[in-house]
């Protein structure tokens, strides 16, 4: 069994080596910019605070380290789902390989949107609620570092939940899902989606709905956007066996006749 496998793993280390690579360059080049990156960070602080909200840490550079890190990573982002799709390629069918420039670039651009949606929108509306009960940054983030981490939290949450459609579409493409099976399991993504807002959110009610409301109508669109590549045709089916036997039955009475 490991022997059928060891190939898989081998391009699994090949792919994961590629990308994990051109991260480390694009973090590399972006720690010279650490500066500017996290002043870019900070900004959506700066309509709901005076002045520089966070109180010293001896932590600096591992702060400019893991935004470096994180800015590489969207940059580097072609780069992985190119890597991801010629991972899962070997798997599909020739008809099915041409799809490799729409998803490496959907896949990046809606990763991207999910991105700036929390930066521009959920990013401020979430540390204005917090700011108005809390009245002081600092009661619930004592240094910058932390809030850096929480940054790159809600951009990573976010980037990876607008994937929703891409996913879902190419699993309709590929004859996996159609939109009855959606339509069924709509209650149980509903939970799902809160509980994963819940994990990749702060604590507040604010934030957890701006993640969860946007992911239940991507799901929504989803079921229209497989509904257009993988239709349910049980109905149809089902009208044709209806038809059958009503044919059947006719023909049966005239032989009776």
């Amino acid at each position: 069994m490991f022997d059928d496998l060891r190939p898989h793993l081998i391009e699994l280390r090949k792919r994961l080596g590629i990308s994990v690579l051109t991260i480390i360059v694009f973090a590399f080049i972006a720690f010279g910019f650490n500066q500017q990156i996290i002043a870019f960070a900070k900004a959506p602080l700066m309509g709901i605070v005076d002045g520089d909200p966070f109180i010293g840490g001896i932590g600096i550079f591992f702060t400019a380290l893991k935004i470096s890190i994180f800015t590489g990573f969207l940059f580097a982002l072609p780069v992985v789902f190119s890597q991801l799709w010629a991972f899962i390629a070997p798997g599909l069918y020739d008809n099915e390989k041409k799809y490799v420039i729409p998803f490496v670039t959907i896949s990046t651009l809606m990763f991207l949107l999910g991105a700036s949606f929390a930066y521009y929108v959920v990013i401020p509306l979430g540390f204005e609620f917090l700011w108005m009960f809390a009245g002081n940054l600092v009661n619930f983030l004592q240094t910058l570092d932390e809030y850096i981490g929480i940054f790159t939290k809600i951009l990573f949450g976010f980037g990876v939940a607008f994937e929703l459609p891409v996913i879902l579409f190419f699993l309709g493409v590929l004859g996996l899902v159609n939109d009855r099976n959606l339509k069924d399991f709509f209650g149980y993504a509903v939970l799902i989606i809160f509980v994963f807002a819940a994990l990749l959110t702060p604590p507040d009610v604010i934030t957890q709905l701006l993640m969860a409301g946007p992911l239940i109508l991507l799901y929504g669109l989803s079921i229209i956007i497989v509904r257009m590549v993988n239709p349910y045709e049980g109905e149809d089916d089902d009208d044709d066996d209806k038809e059958d036997k009503d044919t059947v039955s006719v023909d049966v009475n005239k032989q009776l006749k």
